[in-house]
């Protein structure tokens, strides 16, 4: 009973994410078309406005981050208890690492 609750919670995550991306694709094309018509001058308005967006968002993540009880100590201690050769690249771990955001 507790595998089934499990694999409905994986595959409703699974099914999220996947509306997720779609849903973001989709909006990546429709501000690829608006792009497309706009001047120079509002290009760079555009710009300035994803560059502010990206950085609020790192912001916050930060911020979430940092809010973690002793995650930089314990980052710190499994660097210095991990030995090398059995760290994993996390692109051959995270299945949305090859997906790009492109405008």
């Amino acid at each position: 009973m507790e595998d089934t609750i499990k694999t409905i919670e994986t595959e409703t995550l699974e099914n999220t994410e996947a509306i997720a991306a779609s849903t973001a694709k989709e909006i990546q094309e429709q501000i690829n078309q608006y792009l497309k018509q706009l001047s120079l001058e509002r290009l760079q308005v555009v710009s300035d406005f994803v560059a502010y967006l990206a950085d609020k968002e790192s912001e916050e993540a930060t911020e979430e981050l940092q809010e973690i009880p002793n995650l930089f100590e314990t980052i710190k201690k499994n660097r210095e208890t991990t030995s090398k050769e059995r760290l994993v690249n996390w692109r051959t771990v995270r299945s949305d690492a090859s997906s790009s955001l492109v405008f």
